[in-house]
């Protein structure tokens, strides 16, 4: 996202992802050792050696179920989990457009083989725990897609910017082929988050904005990336959302525990250019409460509806309700009190809740969808 133009992202937005990097390394791979000061051993354990080549092998059909890591038709579909006490929708009348994370951290290629098996089962991990949000109201569509390996998001060459811009044109044909396989009149909820997000952001600008498309987005759900409100949205088509009964408009938020140290991001940002291709620097970013669907308005934890806790087993999980408060403060980043427990082993330096930043609010996401999803039909 943070890039002067549509195109790839500057040496600035590589940064932002490096970081963006380095929490999911915390998650996924325990055994290293992760600072902000460990440039040289992130990029020796995780950007690949070899320029950039393009995949070899055929693109992915989005046109196949196989091509599609969710999809209404496929049996062990991911997207379906649903927490106690919660159903699927049985008549969906909304499509779900989702982009998942960052999977893939092998240093083998600069983009994931789409028959990577420990890229596909992380991604059907995050899936569960954040696409399957929006089943309540929708059918879920998300893409397997030749994903920017995390080594990408750590280099500033070249070759780092081949391999997100060639997983970008992977997500751009399977919404062209979600679009085609839909009917013409069902209405579209758009998600993403972390690179998700990022291409999710482009994929507006391209697709989106000022195209006959735009009249059925129910809402945007771009989360885990700053988005300003002046340098990017007018470019994304859609406006920041204002209430929670409203229809037709972006939400974002960047999770974080207090205290919260965030000038590792705001530094990026204020000095990068948006997709307008105005600078970044001064304005506002979004910030959408999950809690509320409001931008200005603070929640007590007894506002949270159920967060997943990620140590239990996600096929017998149980909500936890009440369990973090949220507010967006001034500078545009959502604050949730204290750390909670059960967390603390995969947030980043800062109280960076950004790998959480669905599962902290999972039941107030899935009743802000229906909220929206009811907006649109009146």
């Amino acid at each position: 996202m943070l890039h002067c133009t549509i195109g790839a992202p500057t040496l600035p937005a590589r940064r932002f992802l490096y970081i963006i990097a380095g929490l999911i390394v915390l998650l996924l791979a325990a055994g290293i050792g992760w600072s902000l000061f460990q440039d040289r051993l992130m990029r020796a354990a995780f950007v690949p050696s070899a320029p950039f080549a393009a995949p070899q092998g055929a693109a992915p059909d989005y046109g196949s179920a196989a091509a599609w890591l969710a999809r209404p038709d496929l049996p062990d579909d991911p997207s379906h989990f649903v927490a106690p006490g919660f159903k699927r929708a049985e008549r969906p009348e909304v499509a779900v457009f989702f982009v998942p994370p960052t999977s893939y951290m092998k240093r083998d290629h600069w983009n994931a083989p789409i028959d990577d098996r420990d890229a596909n089962e992380l991604a059907r991990r995050f899936a569960a725990s954040q696409a399957s949000a929006f089943n309540g109201i929708g059918a879920v569509w998300a893409p397997r897609y030749r994903q920017a390996t995390l080594g990408a998001f750590m280099a500033a060459d070249t070759s780092s910017a081949a391999a997100i811009d060639f997983a970008y044109q992977d997500v751009a044909r399977a919404f062209d082929a979600f679009l085609a396989q839909i009917p013409q009149s069902r209405p579209i909820l758009l998600a993403g988050h972390s690179q998700g997000s990022l291409h999710l952001m482009r994929l507006m600008a391209e697709k989106v904005a000022g195209k006959p498309v735009a009249r059925r987005i129910v809402a945007a759900y771009v989360v885990g990336w700053p988005v300003s409100e002046t340098a990017d949205l007018p470019a994304m088509g859609l406006p920041g959302c204002t209430g929670p009964n409203q229809a037709g408009c972006v939400l974002s938020w960047q999770s974080f525990a207090e205290p919260a140290d965030t000038h590792f991001i705001t530094d990026v940002y204020e000095a990068t250019k948006g997709l307008t291709g105005r600078p970044r620097k001064g304005t506002s970013i979004l910030c959408v409460n999950p809690l509320t669907g409001a931008p200005g308005t603070a929640a007590l934890p007894g506002a949270n509806r159920g967060a997943l806790v990620p140590d239990a087993r996600l096929d017998d999980a149980e909500l936890e309700r009440g369990l973090v408060p949220a507010r967006c403060d001034a500078s545009g980043f959502l604050l949730i009190g204290a750390a909670p427990k059960g967390y603390s082993g995969y947030v980043m330096p800062g109280g960076n809740f950004h790998v959480y930043d669905y599962a902290l609010f999972w039941a107030n996401i899935r009743a802000d969808a229906e909220a929206r999803a009811a907006a649109f039909k009146r």
